[in-house]
């Protein structure tokens, strides 16, 4: 079933002109649309989104929602401008717009860098971003408490929660939008 769903997604991306990130693995198959532009997603990719998901029903394959999508890494910086430089040097990676660090194979986690005021020596200055669907935010929430984690900032909800660990390393759940 999954080659099956692979080259399925493989026919539909043809007939539109699109190449989504493929990902066949022994546990399933990942299909992700990536958009180049800041703007997100087009609407002919949500109309691919929505093929690849009757295709993949016809099959017999199940989707999984909860899965994460996407996740980034936050880099704190007080001069962006002379920090994003060494990190797509490290990384190897490339500037997607003037803000996200990419990986030029889409594997690995994207990094931006958010503006600073003044140091903070006290806290992390990297924090990691995990994007959910909208509805699955709510439940890694209440995991993530009754995991011993602590509500920081939810004062950007319902767009993103900061949480921290018991020893205050922070994370950003925000819900994904495409």
């Amino acid at each position: 079933m999954a080659v099956a769903l692979v080259q399925a997604v493989g026919e539909l991306a043809t007939r539109v002109g699109r190449d989504p990130d493929v990902d066949l693995r022994a546990g399933g198959v990942s299909v992700r649309l990536f958009s180049d532009r800041a703007t997100g997603l087009r609407p002919r990719d949500l109309d691919l989104a929505r093929e690849i998901s009757r295709a993949a029903r016809e099959l017999g394959a199940s989707a999984d929602p909860s899965a994460v999508q996407h996740v980034q890494i936050a880099i704190d910086a007080l001069n962006i401008e002379a920090v994003r430089p060494f990190w797509c040097a490290v990384l190897g990676y490339e500037l997607l717009g003037e803000k996200h660090l990419l990986d030029p194979q889409r594997r690995g986690p994207t990094f931006w860098c958010q503006q600073m005021d003044a140091p903070r020596p006290q806290r992390g200055r990297i924090h990691v971003d995990v994007y959910l669907g909208k509805d699955e935010v709510e439940a890694r929430i209440a995991a993530a408490l009754a995991a011993g984690g602590r509500m920081v900032n939810d004062a950007n909800a319902p767009e993103w929660w900061t949480l921290a660990d018991p020893e205050g390393n922070e994370v950003d759940l925000a819900i994904w939008e495409g």
